[in-house]
C-alpha cells in the first residue's frame, strides 16, 4: 500500500476506467493506470471497488480467476485502500456508481475519473469533480 504525499492529487478511478486500462493497452485509461503505479498521484479504491473490478474482467472480459487475483494484488500496491463507513444515493440510476462516490468522500478525494455518463452528468459531488479519463490524462501532462 502507498502512503500518499500531502501535494499529490487523490484520485477515485471508476471500474470503466480499470476495465479499459487492463483490457485495451492503449488511450488515457491505460496512460492513467501506468501514472498511478508510477506514483504521480495517490490511487484511493475500496473493497466494493475491487469486488467489482473482479467481477467485470471475469464476466465482461473472460479472464481466469488467477489473472483478477493478479490484477487485485497489484492494485492493493498500489493503491491507498479506503474503507468508506457512509452509504450514499448519489446516483439513483447506478447502485455501483455510489460505491466510487462513497470511496471518493471517505478518502478524501480531489477527483473521480470516469468515463460514466451517470456520474459524468454530477460534475461534482460534495466538492470532488467528476471528469473524463481524456481530462484527467491532459491534467498529467499526456
Amino acid at each position: 500500500m502507498s502512503t500518499a504525499r500531502p501535494n499529490r492529487l487523490k484520485v477515485v478511478l471508476d471500474t470503466n476506467v480499470y476495465f479499459s486500462a487492463l483490457t485495451h493497452r492503449l488511450g488515457a485509461p491505460f496512460r492513467i493506470w501506468q501514472k498511478a503505479i508510477t506514483g504521480r498521484y495517490t490511487l484511493l479504491t475500496s473493497p466494493a471497488i475491487m469486488r467489482e473490478l473482479a467481477r467485470v474482467l471475469r464476466d465482461r472480459a473472460g479472464w481466469q480467476d488467477s489473472e483478477v487475483l493478479a490484477q487485485l494484488k497489484l492494485l492493493t500496491r498500489v493503491a491507498k485502500i479506503v474503507s468508506p463507513t457512509i452509504t450514499l444515493q448519489a446516483v439513483p440510476d447506478d447502485e455501483t456508481d455510489n460505491r466510487i462516490v462513497e470511496c471518493a468522500v471517505a478518502g478524501k478525494a480531489d477527483l473521480i475519473v470516469s468515463g460514466d455518463h451517470h456520474l459524468k452528468h454530477l460534475k461534482v459531488f460534495q466538492g470532488i469533480a467528476i471528469v473524463r479519463p481524456a481530462d484527467f490524462s491532459r491534467t498529467l501532462g499526456e
